[in-house]
């Protein structure tokens, strides 16, 4: 499938859905999303400080860069009207998912690693 905003390198292993919504948001967005982090092996995902059950291990989420706070305004703006409905927002990046089996309609806060 070929997407707008990445390459198939970039969302290697990712759920079509969740690349789709990125794709839309970052078409809303003034600011590239780096993918700093997609799908992940489970050594990854302990290497990282993930959680047992992270949804990066399916490929539904990923963490996206992001500095400055007009950057994180308008990448959370973007990602909401995107339809994401799942978003960690750190001191330097956002995680976001597509996760049906979790809780929704949830923003949380915390430090990048």
């Amino acid at each position: 499938m070929s997407y707008k905003h990445f390459t198939e390198a970039e969302v290697e292993g990712l759920d079509p859905k969740l690349v789709e919504m990125l794709d839309r948001a970052r078409g809303f967005s003034h600011y590239p999303f780096i993918i700093t982090s997609g799908k992940r092996t489970a050594l990854q995902n302990d290497a990282a400080g993930g959680v047992s059950d992270s949804s990066h291990l399916r490929g539904l989420a990923v963490d996206l860069r992001c500095r400055g706070s007009q950057a994180r305004f308008d990448m959370i703006s973007s990602l909401l009207l995107a339809g994401f409905r799942r978003i960690g927002a750190y001191d330097r990046h956002f995680h976001v998912d597509c996760d049906e089996t979790l809780p929704q309609a949830v923003l949380w806060v915390g430090t990048s690693a």
